[in-house]
């Protein structure tokens, strides 16, 4: 049986990053490099998905995503009931 190699995509928010080459030293695969002082995807294919990068971006200007996952539609904050406390919705 052969399993199928996850795939990852990255959404680099440029006018977000300044250029401080964190995610850049975290990335355990090398994926990540700086152009011109942002953040790009040098070797999108070795990327495993830790989300390290994400998680330590004091920006917020990467986010990883699987491919092929399709996430579930958030619920928009101005339709939801606040009167009814959390445990108790059923989306």
């Amino acid at each position: 049986m052969s399993e199928q190699k996850k795939t990852f995509e990255h959404v680099i928010r440029e006018r977000w990053c300044k250029g401080c080459n964190i995610c850049v030293a975290f990335c355990p695969k090398q994926v990540l490099a700086l152009r011109n002082g942002k953040v790009f995807v040098e070797k999108a294919e070795q990327c495993i998905g830790c989300k390290l990068c994400e998680l330590r971006c004091p920006d917020f200007a990467i986010e990883i995503r699987e491919k092929g996952v399709v996430d579930p539609p958030s619920v928009d904050a101005s339709n939801r009931d606040y009167a009814i406390p959390p445990e108790a919705e059923h989306d």
